[in-house]
């Protein structure tokens, strides 16, 4: 029994190594590299969907960090590579959407959804109280009344 622990155990130990990306790519300047890495992070892989395109071993990803790879060689810069990633794949590609069109409403509905609630509260509670002042005013002869009952109840306690 025990030998068998100790194979889970050296087998847990080396598998991670194993499930990482190794990339192979050879740049023409240490800038055009970290420029690769730094967008690799940035990119979200479409199929994965919560892991950028520098963790994920999914096809894709690869395919995506290839075509990274080309066209930081071919002299592209930051800018144009996302914009072409967006125009093939959509703002769900970037982990950092620009901020306009979509994704502004993304950004502004919390902020219009708890406006909105506030407005539809206050409103609600200024017809409760306009309501609740108008049933508490009474005539003349209802107060008279009242007071009749309040003294015949406290003459019979």
């Amino acid at each position: 029994m025990t030998w068998i622990r100790f194979a889970l155990v050296v087998m847990f130990c080396a598998a991670p190594p194993a499930w990482s990306v190794i990339e192979t790519y050879q740049f023409d300047a240490p800038e055009l590299e970290q420029r690769y890495y730094m967008l690799s992070q940035e990119l979200r892989c479409p199929k994965c969907q919560n892991q950028n395109i520098a963790d994920s071993n999914a096809p894709i990803s690869q395919d995506l960090r290839k075509l990274l790879h080309q066209q930081l060689q071919a002299g592209a810069s930051d800018e144009e590579i996302l914009d072409y990633m967006v125009a093939r794949y959509g703002e769900f590609v970037r982990y950092r959407p620009r901020f306009g069109g979509v994704s502004l409403l993304l950004w502004a509905a919390p902020a219009l959804l708890l406006l909105t609630g506030m407005v539809i509260m206050l409103l609600v509670l200024r017809s409760r109280k306009g309501a609740g002042g108008e049933s508490a005013a009474l005539e003349p002869d209802e107060r008279a009344r009242l007071d009749q009952l309040l003294e015949k109840a406290e003459q019979d306690s």
